[in-house]
């Protein structure tokens, strides 16, 4: 059976084990995470160690991943003095990424070894854009906030980080007839109250950001059936 979350935010590392067993996922399955595990909650440099750990789970590229990766510079030594001595475009790309809830995962990067921090690096320099993935006779594409920009004549090497990372998609916008779009990125009450906690399922896309930062819990989608689980 194939997996897929996203949007975790820290969330409680147990509570996804949790989940997971409650499915009754196995090495025989596989998961995706199409990003955002971090920032806000506590867990999220929890949850990346438990993913590098399993063979069977991967991580698609978030915005908040690509923010973490453009502060790269901080983790030679991360104190609140070096924080302090930021200036210019480091110090802006620092406030962009703070402003978005960083502070939980620097906490948490802080704590660990700089070998860790270095391993977790180059698992998110690792981490695609999208995969596409075929089960049970549906085509899909697995990316974190859709595609921007669409055109269904571009190739999916045409469209640009931010395409993939920032797109916040319409209601009533169409992608691929042939492929189901799977992605999170845009918290699903924001396309009205009735969506609040729950996937959005259109004709061509699934927005599976059920809304942990809305204060709502994360989902799983099963591919193989569509079927849906909350947490």
């Amino acid at each position: 059976m194939i997996y897929v979350t996203s949007d975790l935010h820290g969330y409680p590392l147990e509570k996804i084990k949790d989940m997971l067993n409650k499915v009754g996922f196995s090495n025989d399955d596989f998961l995706f995470v199409l990003g955002d595990v971090i920032d806000r909650g506590e867990d999220g440099i929890k949850i990346f160690k438990w993913m590098m750990a399993q063979p069977n789970m991967e991580l698609i590229m978030g915005n908040h991943e690509a923010m973490m990766l453009s502060c790269e510079f901080l983790f030679d030594e991360i104190t609140e003095e070096s924080i302090s001595n930021l200036t210019g475009s480091k110090l802006d790309l620092y406030l962009n990424w703070e402003q978005n809830g960083a502070r939980p995962t620097i906490n948490a990067l802080h704590l660990i070894r700089p070998e860790e921090i270095n391993y977790i690096l180059e698992y998110l320099h690792e981490a695609p854009l999208y995969e596409t993935v075929s089960v049970g006779g549906k085509d899909f594409l697995l990316s974190h906030s859709g595609l921007g920009n669409f055109d269904k004549n571009k190739k999916l090497s045409e469209y640009s980080n931010d395409d993939f990372l920032w797109n916040r998609p319409k209601i009533d916008d169409r992608y691929f007839d042939d492929v189901i779009t799977v992605f999170g990125h845009t918290p699903t009450i924001y396309y009205g109250e009735e969506y609040k906690g729950k996937a959005v399922v259109t004709d061509t896309w699934i927005d599976i950001d059920a809304g942990k930062s809305c204060g709502f819990t994360p989902m799983l989608l099963r591919l193989d059936d569509l079927k849906e689980f909350y947490f």
